[in-house]
């Protein structure tokens, strides 16, 4: 198996532990987080942290948009009421960013161990909860496995003809970088994915640190694409929903896009490291953009309601 074989390998390793990871903390969602975002939605400041603290159980801003998306198709909230959420979600995604930075050699056997120990003693004791532990803890290892597998082959990729013009060219242009990053994380349906990707080719010096931020930027638009997808055989106000998020990160990319160049001289002096640099400026770019947005959230929802009437010609 060639590189290219083994990345597909490991994608599919990272994907199915954010997929196990999401089912063992979701011990913390189901009914109870439908309910805690019902009552959390009458200010949007109150939103706005709803969505920080959902997004980081969940390790997944396309799983609370999916929710999201799911309550104002069935009118149990409106449009505007999750603006907040929103922008909240883009700041707990960060959450998985900063987790996949980590040491991460040492502590992949210790993961799936303690896995297998809560898979063993909840069929024994017949406890769920131990079961789902069994599950956070299997997929952490699982991803955790890929994220070091990726640091192995981002030097044999980066000398396949097609993947060596691409990183080459978007190190020189960095527009190429945010279209690259957005479409990969459309199709692979996982902006940790795509940013976790980056990092092992920046950890490598083979990209440089504007061009991971490009990809980043492009990641946060590709991410996009689940709740639209999820909108797309809903309600007006659903569809609304997934077309606010849409306009969030393309705004925010936009805004950063002019100053790549000096973001990536200011995270350098926060970092030695080139994945915790892309780690911190994500976190940056997310809070500044979210905040930014957050005191004209009505606003904001009155432009996406106009936009879209206007577009639709309705």
């Amino acid at each position: 198996m060639g590189a290219a074989g083994f990345f597909l390998l490991y994608l599919i390793v990272f994907l199915a532990g954010m997929h196990l990871l999401k089912k063992g903390l979701s011990i913390l969602s189901g009914h109870a987080m439908r309910n805690w975002i019902y009552a959390c939605i009458n200010h949007p400041v109150k939103a706005f942290m709803a969505g920080i603290i959902f997004t980081g159980i969940l390790q997944s801003s396309s799983a609370v948009m999916v929710i999201v998306i799911g309550l104002v198709s069935a009118g149990v909230i409106s449009f505007k009421q999750t603006i907040g959420i929103i922008l909240g979600t883009n700041i707990g995604s960060t959450f998985t960013t900063q987790l996949i930075t980590l040491d991460i050699g040492s502590l992949i056997l210790p993961l799936f161990i303690i896995g297998f120990l809560c898979f063993f003693m909840g069929v024994v004791l017949k406890k769920e909860a131990l079961i789902r532990m069994c599950a956070a803890f299997m997929g952490l290892g699982a991803l955790f496995s890929a994220m070091s597998g990726f640091g192995r082959l981002a030097y044999p990729l980066s000398q396949l003809g097609l993947v060596n013009e691409l990183l080459l060219y978007t190190n020189e242009h960095s527009f190429a970088g945010v279209i690259s990053g957005t479409l990969l994380t459309a199709i692979i349906h996982s902006s940790a994915a795509t940013v976790g990707i980056i990092m092992s080719f920046l950890n490598a010096d083979i990209l440089t640190l504007s061009a991971g931020i490009a990809y980043v930027l492009g990641a946060n638009i590709g991410t996009c694409i689940t709740g639209w997808m999820a909108a797309a055989a809903a309600n007006q106000e659903a569809k609304l929903t997934a077309y606010a998020h849409i306009w969030v990160n393309v705004i925010g990319a936009a805004a950063f896009y002019p100053f790549i160049s000096v973001c990536s001289a200011a995270v350098q002096n926060l970092s030695s490291q080139p994945d915790l640099q892309l780690a911190h400026f994500s976190l940056i770019f997310n809070v500044i953009s979210s905040l930014a947005l957050l005191p004209f959230a009505n606003a904001f929802g009155s432009f996406v309601v106009s936009f879209s009437t206007f577009f639709s010609g309705k």
